[in-house]
């Protein structure tokens, strides 16, 4: 533009200024449909073109594009490569796109948008006896646009895929509201997009018939040739693609110059085209999908917004894709492009099935039709029962190498250390052939009599099982069958039992002096020293009912507390043990007799806190102490009181 026209612009505005009171005699420009992002059809991993994923019989697709425009619409008041804006007739513009779309034969896409604006406003601009208005409402909607797409070329995810289609856009927006120019538009498009590697590509050339043909400004609005291309990469296997987008369009009418506003030639071309460059990644989990992108306009062009920012959210249903139609889905076919069979395998599912084996499966040097077993390795031989089969020399049908009596004919078994041999029908490991009590568990002996036999005296105490009351214990021999082979002392069922009674005098918890009480409590002192993981015993003082029942629960505390004492005296941890009196109250035998009272005038030993509590049959004992409130002693001891 020349000094002299940007000179008469300049006083254009400054008339506008001083005319407004005659704003009704000035020409009133219309809009049109402005805004220039027409989104790609849902189900496409571009803002603006397509990635022609045209899959599926009957797959729909749905979602929302989120969509602003930063001054649109703007004229300069300098030179048209100037910077310097006059007014922005349409500054913000925010359009949610709602659309859908539904593939149908695995080529056929039906697709449809409506753009929502919600926000749309700007400043309005005179120049000369021209207005240029701006969106009379802040919302509304677009040109419902309705479209088909056809497959002619490849499929997605190849290298190159081509569609034919168009669309149609319904007058269901306002030319006030710049979002419809009032009449039907139709463009027809070719597109094209591909996978080479990790790299994708989309392109698109489509011409939009306008039927549209007032001016406004310098600009003859009419029909447009357009396109766009997009490259990036697709990673996050194949879950993200991130990449640039550019699109152009351009009016196709020539344009004069202006008389009202002196505009035209060059500037009316720059006002006619757009083009805009975008930088966008979509994002694709499970069956959504989300997007996010920006980016500027690189002219001044009708439309072409100076910055734009874009976010979508879709529902896209994925296919598993089986290229070579044997039934396995390609992410899990190791060959994906020659049908193949199912196996367990990664490396060969989905692949054909290998090649009838050779005439020697097992590879033993013996061919199939003369080997005896032909799918195990043998040896040849000359007889034709045994060539090609592994050795068996004692020729019991199992093998040499599973055999694990090798020189002794037996059975086949499922367990490896019996396998081949002759039965054990016991389980003691002595085969039935030599044991001497095949069905009943024993040990081996040098005796065959005796072989396989259970032990007659396990303990090794000279006291038979059949009559040792202690069988695992070794004791001494004893009249009474209780105690008949049993030590002392010893740990069972969670108690350090004794065959022997502590002795007391009479009435008294004195324990008497001598070999018999301390050689009952120097036994139960060992079992303590040799197992440190006895850590807590509750010593139990019990009597007969001879007595009042408070004086004997007293006096049988009183005396286990004695031997607690005795105990900690020779060596064990005072804090291990804690005495308890029940007096009477558990009879183990029949007070009616003075062998069953002797019986129950007793001291026991309770293991409450232990690890592995000794030899022999063990079990440690509850940790709950039980509770018990010793009563006091009478002042006066009753006369009736004898020897509890």
């Amino acid at each position: 533009m020349t000094t002299r026209k940007a000179w008469l612009l300049s006083s254009l505005f400054a008339a506008g200024f001083f005319l407004a009171g005659a704003r009704d005699a000035r020409a009133q420009e219309r809009g049109f449909a402005l805004d220039k992002f027409d989104p790609s059809a849902r189900g496409s991993e571009w803002f603006s073109n397509d990635s022609l994923d045209l899959r599926g019989k009957v797959r729909p697709a749905f979602g929302l594009v989120l969509d602003y425009g930063y001054r649109p619409l703007t004229f300069n008041n300098a030179p048209p490569n100037s910077d310097i804006i006059a007014a922005s007739v349409v500054r913000n513009q925010l359009f949610l796109h709602a659309g859908g779309s539904v593939v149908l034969f695995d080529r056929l896409r039906l697709e449809a948008n409506l753009p929502i604006a919600l926000e749309n406003y700007g400043h309005g601009l005179h120049v000369g006896v021209v207005n240029f208005n701006e969106p009379q409402h802040e919302q509304g909607v677009g040109d419902l646009s309705l479209g088909a797409d056809f497959r002619l070329l490849g499929k997605y995810g190849d290298p190159f895929t081509m569609a034919l289609g168009a669309q149609v856009f319904l007058p269901t927006g306002s030319r006030d509201d710049y979002t419809s120019d009032g009449q039907v538009r139709f463009k027809p498009r070719l597109l094209a997009a591909g996978d080479i590697g990790a790299f994708v590509y989309a392109a698109r050339f489509d011409f939009q018939y306008r039927g549209l043909d007032d001016d406004f400004g310098s600009v003859k609005l009419g029909s447009e040739l357009g396109g766009g291309i997009s490259l990036g990469v697709r990673t996050l296997d194949k879950h993200l693609v991130l990449g640039p987008e550019l699109s152009a369009s351009t009016i196709l009418s020539p344009t004069p110059a202006d008389p009202n506003t002196g505009l035209g030639g060059d500037s009316a071309s720059a006002a006619g085209t757009y083009v805009e460059g975008l930088l966008g990644a979509h994002l694709t989990a499970s069956d959504f999908r989300f997007g996010v992108g920006g980016g500027v306009g690189m002219t001044r062009g009708y439309g072409t917004p100076a910055g734009r920012g874009l976010l979508s959210v879709e529902w896209v249903p994925q296919i598993d894709e089986d290229k070579d139609k044997d039934g396995i889905k390609d992410d899990e076919d190791a060959c994906p492009s020659v049908p193949g069979i199912r196996t367990s395998d990664p490396q060969t599912n989905g692949c054909p099935p290998p090649p009838p084996p050779p005439p020697d499966r097992d590879g033993d040097g013996v061919i199939d039709s003369a080997d005896a077993c032909p799918d195990t390795p043998g040896v040849k031989t000359n007889d034709p029962k045994t060539n090609g089969c592994p050795p068996d020399k004692d020729g019991d049908g199992v093998f040499d190498a599973q055999d694990a009596c090798v020189d002794v004919p037996g059975v086949k078994t499922d367990d490896p250390k019996t396998n081949g041999c002759p039965p054990d029908s016991d389980g003691d490991g002595i085969l039935d052939p030599q044991d001497a009590c095949p069905h009943e568990v024993g040990v081996k002996s040098d005796d065959p009599k005796l072989n396989g036999c259970p032990d007659p005296d396990r303990d090794k105490d000279g006291v038979t099982n059949d009559v040792d009351a202690c069988p695992d214990e070794p004791g001494k021999p004893d009249p009474d069958p209780k105690k008949n082979g049993c030590p002392i002392a010893y740990v069972k069922d969670g108690e350090i039992k004794i065959t022997q009674q502590v002795k007391f005098k009479t009435g008294s918890a004195a324990i008497v002096t001598g070999p018999d009480s301390e050689g009952v409590l120097n036994a139960v002192s060992e079992i303590l020293l040799k197992h440190p993981e006895i850590t807590k015993v509750r010593v139990e003082g019990h009597t007969d009912n001879v007595g009042k029942p408070a004086f004997n629960k007293t006096l049988s505390k009183n005396r286990a507390q004695s031997v607690v004492t005795w105990l900690t005296k020779h060596g064990i941890d005072k804090s291990h043990l804690y005495a308890v009196g029940f007096g009477q109250e558990k009879p183990i035998a029949d007070n009616a007799t003075a062998e069953g009272k002797a019986e129950n005038r007793r001291v026991e030993f309770h293991i409450e806190e232990a690890g592995t509590a000794g030899s022999g049959d063990t079990t440690a004992a509850p940790t709950t102490t039980p509770t018990s409130t010793p009563t006091p002693a009478p002042k006066d001891k009753p006369k009736e009181e004898k020897k509890p």
